[in-house]
């Protein structure tokens, strides 16, 4: 998959730099991936869930990390459009993202 976009992985690191390893494990399991659709993604990320518009919430570092991600699985492409500790993910409107 492409994923666009690392930098928003990146500056996430800095405030946060416990997180770095689960997120880049994650980064380098969906940039290998090549799914068709959630069925295949729920096979390697059993627990992700699907909240509409193309977006789904990815539980990262054992749930103290959530990733929102817009993906298109036609053309192969993830959009991060979230990532943040449990209790920020709480506090997104998934309708702005």
């Amino acid at each position: 998959m492409v994923i666009i976009s690392k930098t928003t992985l990146n500056k996430f690191f800095e405030q946060y730099p416990a997180a770095t390893g689960p997120v880049l494990q994650w980064y380098g399991r969906v940039k290998e991936a090549d799914w068709k659709d959630f069925a295949d993604l729920r096979k390697l990320f059993p627990a992700t869930d699907y909240v509409g518009n193309d977006l789904y919430v990815f539980n990262l570092g054992g749930n103290k990390y959530r990733l929102i991600a817009r993906v298109f699985f036609s053309v192969r492409t993830v959009y991060i459009r979230f990532i943040g500790t449990h209790s920020q993910y709480d506090k997104v409107k998934l309708s702005d993202l």
